[in-house]
């Protein structure tokens, strides 16, 4: 099986020859960060961290959005979604919210997280069977909720 890098330039190869613009932008963009990261970490991405890579543009996006929304940019909103949306297709199977509910209240119990103090027990728990495939932002806040209750 190809690596996530090997997949992300036969992409890129394929959205050239398609004169898919936005779809090749977009890809070129993910491999320039890519590239940028290993230049500054000297070292070669593995999968786990090329999808840190994702994650974090991803989320840049979605501020973006954020922005031009409040801004009335509706063309801008619709190129950032449209990246977005290419992102994403990278991105291990997510997990739905049931599944991820059940894991917070596996990790609470076995963490043994009681108050807001005990949260980073538990996010640590989570991240490692939730990394690239939950919006950890959405993790947390869940487990605020449940901790503050």
């Amino acid at each position: 099986m190809a690596s996530l890098k090997e997949r992300i330039v036969a992409d890129m190869k394929e959205a050239m020859r398609a004169r898919e613009s936005m779809r090749l932008e977009t890809v070129r963009m993910l491999r320039a960060a890519i590239q940028r990261r290993e230049v500054d970490e000297r070292t070669k991405l593995d999968d786990e961290s090329v999808v840190a890579v994702i994650q974090k543009m991803i989320k840049q996006s979605r501020d973006a959005i954020d922005q031009f929304e409040q801004g009335n940019r509706q063309d801008l909103v619709e190129k950032e979604a449209a990246g977005v949306a290419v992102l994403q297709a990278y991105l291990p199977e997510q997990i739905d919210e049931a599944q991820i509910a059940k894991l917070i209240d596996q990790a609470l119990s076995e963490t043994g997280a009681a108050t807001l103090r005990d949260m980073g027990k538990a996010m640590g728990w989570l991240k490692a069977r939730l990394q690239g495939r939950a919006d950890m932002g959405a993790v947390s806040a869940a487990i605020k909720q449940k901790l503050s209750a």
